[in-house]
């Protein structure tokens, strides 16, 4: 991050870790699942402190708070536990409203949303995403260009080839100014709206999105696969 992009006000990152990842298997929720001996979640908060993030709310399921509490007894910067809600919008919800009341977290210029089964994405990211917010943009989220041939599934007609020059696949952690995200699920929970992520929140007040370069680093732990994949490369060195 540049010195021009310093401030002294703090970069909070709510690091949404509350689902059970049913697609995972296992009985432990998919946050706290292990890459070579180290939980996702604790992973994440490492990749958020190296990319400048101050202070982590990690959102959780009901009845899991000590088993979060003790894979973040390392971690680089402080973290509490929030506890979420019923869906991802309203865990993220839960943990904006407690940064309004931190005496700490009050003054945030930045807040950032991250899944916590994005346990890989490199400090640069993050720190671009820092770096557009504070040079002004309302909602900005990481994005990598789509790999894959796509067609689109229709009810009235054959399956039709999407040009995928103009498609953009969305990662996190996507950032907002502290107030632009409160407002946004203060409206949200006030119209009973729910929307897909964070930026849709700010969309649905009207603010632009800000796409910045993602990685493929950054990719989303979200079945056994995946979780394969994830220990491959840690053990050739290929992720931190």
């Amino acid at each position: 991050m540049s010195e021009e992009s310093r401030t002294d006000a703090p970069v909070v990152a709510i690091v949404v870790a509350a689902g059970p990842g049913s697609r995972l298997g296992g009985d432990i929720p998919k946050a706290l699942r292990a890459v070579a001996g180290v939980p996702l979640v604790t992973r994440s908060v490492r990749q958020l402190a190296a990319g400048g993030v101050d202070f982590c709310l990690v959102v959780v399921a009901e009845g899991t708070e000590a088993a979060f509490e003790a894979a973040l007894t390392d971690a680089p910067i402080p973290c509490a536990i929030v506890v979420g809600g019923v869906e991802r919008q309203h865990s993220v919800a839960n943990g904006v409203a407690l940064v309004a009341r931190h005496a700490t977290l009050a003054d945030a210029d930045v807040v950032l949303v991250h899944d916590a089964a994005r346990a890989f994405v490199p400090p640069e990211v993050v720190r671009r995403v820092i770096v557009a917010v504070r040079a002004g943009a309302d909602a900005v989220v990481p994005v990598v260009g789509v790999v894959d041939t796509i067609r689109e599934v229709t009810d009235d007609g054959p399956p039709a080839l999407v040009d995928r020059a103009a498609l953009r696949a969305v990662q996190t952690p996507q950032g907002f100014p502290h107030e632009v995200l409160r407002q946004a699920h203060d409206a949200l929970a006030e119209s009973g709206t729910i929307v897909t992520d964070d930026a849709a929140a700010a969309e649905y007040l009207g603010h632009e999105v800000t796409l910045v370069e993602g990685a493929r680093e950054a990719f989303k732990v979200t079945d056994p696969f995946d979780l394969v994949v994830a220990e491959s490369l840690v053990a050739q060195g290929l992720l931190p």
